[in-house]
């Protein structure tokens, strides 16, 4: 069975200056599932295709301990 490609990266430049639309704080980076969290906000905006989503009704509400 063959792998699927790596999903693409983000630019880490455009990393640089995101920031949280809610709460203007900075966010993380979690390559592994795609998403950006903040933290302040407990939100993970989703990454598709490389480029960030950065909408609140887009985002997914961290559970405890996350």
């Amino acid at each position: 069975m063959p792998q699927s490609p790596p999903p693409p990266e983000v630019d880490p430049r455009l990393l640089e200056v995101l920031v949280c639309p809610l709460t203007k704080g900075p966010l993380v980076y979690d390559r592994a599932a795609q998403e950006l969290i903040s933290k302040q906000a407990r939100l993970a905006y989703p990454v598709r295709d490389g480029v960030p989503v950065m909408l609140p009704e887009e985002a997914r509400t961290l559970g405890e301990g996350e």
